[in-house]
């Protein structure tokens, strides 16, 4: 007789699954391309930290091994060019340094601590040097431990651009380049001044490190006004190679030597994303000239598609083939974000991944053969795969490492689905319907739409937590991409330049339409969401139409006059609206929701939080004091200490809460 399987009951998805994941956010590939480092983001027992460990797997056997461990943060891991070390970026004790470990395994050392912040870490070919940028924390001459913990006794602000969301009130330093020897630990400042010096990557043959840097007249009002230089590996005289006055980021050499590949474009008045940025190629003596490689693709070279998983993954944003003929990158189409090539001569580029997914960040080594890929998908939240770099490469892909598959498995998950339906206008709109856990077409169920911010951004094939815990609590939801956005093209995000709120809220209502019409959508129980731009277009719905019973509106935009003056980047509305509040004061108040709040009849939920400097928590606070004095159906959640990227990187614990709060507004009034 055959024994009896009992099948284990599958569990709902919770708020609080958001801390039970392992994140992976970086990845890179050993020079001969047999094992893959990772670092893994975790959150600490008690939901209020987050750390991030090295890891190294066999990409041969997939087998896994833990480097480091402790209550530290890892990053940006990067191989010797011989194989045998792993450098990296760690946080220990409230400082930053940087880290070696031999690939056999072993204790790290630390070659170098300072109080302030390291990024774009690179090795020598000789493997005896790292080159990196780095600034000085204002506190870095403060002796006391004590003193260092409090505030100034006052702030003397000269810059316009003198804070930043996520990080604060920016340090007076400025970042420079600088490299440290990997045998003694001692270091090297390799330039100095007033201007920031970022991106460092070293030529093949060790003598020169290129770099980017603004050095227009005023930085922080011109600060697409970006330049390319090269410097000596020692110090030196800088020199400027000569490029289109635009954005650029992430330079790399050519295998020759010959030329530096950068990510950029040309228009330096376009602050809000449209212009599409591209790879282009520069000779490191001016010749050939600065040229686009790929003018006629319609997309950007970037990742642009929203989760809620992380603040990304960190890794080169391009890399050259071996032979110099191929440069590989990551571009968002269409809810995908997908790698593709361009032959380094220029032309059209061709995509190597194939399936609807999110490619988070990839890494190229050694000959070329083999790419290392951070995958996402609407089940799937950071596999890491390897697979060959050809076209349709990712269906002969592996997963070396699923970190979340076994507790997926014991999860009744909703159903995700693409839908295209057509806007007021007949243009075709790209959507994702999710439905319950257990759906059943013949009932009714009270539905949410979903609004991304940006605006120049894309919803897209990644896994989402938040839709689909809403979907595990019984709402239908649809999330879309309204144009504004990104990945169709300039014309399709250029569309909302200087009017946000028309077409955008056309295409929304569309939306609306249609998802009301679904025969298990009660059209009598619906309900928005979003956040920053997305929560200036909920804002904005809920004074131009009653049809929603309920609306959470997050991290949003109120006021556009005073928005301009409060958000770390508020000035740059001056590109985007083509003039300024006090010469175009009727522009920023007919875009402004403040205006239409009258007209407010939907309960509305505020969620905002207090550290926001994208946008500041004074935006949230006009717009409660207002429709309380008018009497209206508000409430205010405030989270203290938390900036604008609450909802993807937060304190683990107001993640939670957030997500809790969403879930009692829309249960209130719609269930």
């Amino acid at each position: 007789m055959k024994k009896k399987t009992t099948k284990k009951k599958k569990r709902l998805l919770e708020a609080a699954d958001i801390c039970r994941l392992n994140v992976i956010n970086s990845v890179a590939i050993s020079p001969d391309e047999t094992k893959a480092a990772y670092t893994m983001e975790t959150v600490s027992d008690d939901k209020k930290k987050y750390f991030s460990r090295l890891f190294v797997a066999d990409i041969k056997s997939g087998d896994t091994r833990q480097y480091t461990f402790g209550e530290i943060s890892d990053h940006s891991p990067v191989w010797s060019p011989d194989g045998s070390q792993i450098a990296f970026i760690s946080s220990r004790n409230k400082k930053s340094g940087i880290y070696v470990i031999p690939t056999t395994g072993g204790a790290e050392r630390k070659l170098l601590e300072k109080d302030g912040s390291f990024s774009g870490l690179n090795w020598t070919p000789d493997g005896k040097e790292l080159v990196f940028a780095f600034r000085y924390n204002d506190s870095h001459e403060i002796t006391d431990e004590k003193e260092k913990k409090e505030p100034p006794l006052f702030r003397h602000i000269t810059r316009l651009f003198y804070r930043l969301d996520g990080l604060g009130f920016l340090p007076k330093d400025r970042n420079h380049i600088w490299k440290v020897d990997v045998a003694s630990g001692s270091s090297k400042q390799l330039t100095t001044g007033k201007h920031d010096e970022i991106s460092p990557t070293v030529s093949p043959d060790g003598k020169w490190i290129a770099f980017i840097s603004n050095r227009s007249a005023n930085p922080d009002l011109y600060f697409l006004h970006d330049d390319l230089f090269i410097i000596p590996i020692n110090g030196g005289k800088e020199k400027k190679i000569a490029t289109p006055k635009g954005p650029m980021t992430a330079p790399l050499f050519s295998p020759d030597g010959k030329r530096i590949a950068y990510i950029g474009h040309d228009n330096p008045d376009d602050a809000w994303g449209v212009t599409n940025t591209h790879i282009w190629t520069v000779g490191i003596n001016g010749r050939p000239a600065a040229k686009d490689l790929m003018p006629k693709y319609d997309r950007h070279a970037y990742d642009s598609t929203l989760g809620d998983i992380g603040e990304g993954v960190q890794a080169n944003m391009m890399f050259w083939t071996p032979d110099g003929k191929k440069i590989y990158f990551s571009s968002s189409d269409l809810g995908s974000t997908h790698i593709f090539y361009v032959p380094s001569r220029g032309g059209l580029p061709t995509r190597v991944t194939h399936r609807k997914c999110h490619i988070r960040g990839f890494s190229m080594n050694g000959r070329g053969r083999t790419i290392a890929a951070v995958f996402s998908d609407l089940t799937v939240t950071t596999d890491l795969l390897v697979m060959p770099p050809v076209y349709q490469g990712d269906i002969k892909a592996r997963i070396l490492v699923s970190p979340n598959k076994e507790m997926f498995a014991g999860i009744d998950w909703p159903k995700t689905k693409e839908l295209w339906f057509k806007a007021h206008d007949g243009l075709e709109l790209q959507g994702w319907l999710v439905t319950p856990p257990g759906f059943n077409k013949n009932r009714k169920y009270p539905a949410i739409l979903e609004i991304h911010g940006g605006p120049r951004t894309q919803y897209g094939f990644t896994f989402f937590h938040e839709m689909l815990l809403l979907a595990t609590k019984g709402y239908v939801v649809f999330y879309t991409n309204p144009r504004g956005g990104v990945g169709r093209g300039e014309t399709f995000a250029d569309a909302i330049t200087g009017c946000w709120g028309e077409i955008d809220y056309l295409d929304c209502m569309s939306a609306t339409d249609f998802m009301e019409k679904l025969p298990f959508v009660n059209k009598n129980k619906l309900g928005v969401t979003g956040g920053s731009c997305g929560g200036f277009m909920t804002n904005w719905i809920v004074g131009h139409t009653n049809r929603f019973r309920a609306a959470v509106t997050q991290r949003s935009v109120v006021n556009l006059e005073s928005f301009f003056g409060s958000s770390d980047m508020g000035y740059d509305l001056s590109k985007e609206f083509k003039g300024y509040p006090w010469t175009d004061q009727e522009t920023y108040r007919k875009y402004s929701p403040l205006t239409f709040a009258s007209k407010i009849k939907t309960p509305l939920l505020i969620i905002h939080s207090e550290n926001d400097l994208r946008c500041s928590i004074e935006q949230a606070e006009q717009l409660f004091a207002t429709l309380m004095m008018m009497k209206k159906k508000v409430e205010f959640i405030r989270f203290p200490g938390e900036p604008h990227g609450l909802s993807r990187h937060g304190r683990p614990d107001r993640r939670i809460a957030r997500l809790n709060w969403i879930l009692k507004w829309f249960d209130r009034y719609l269930k």
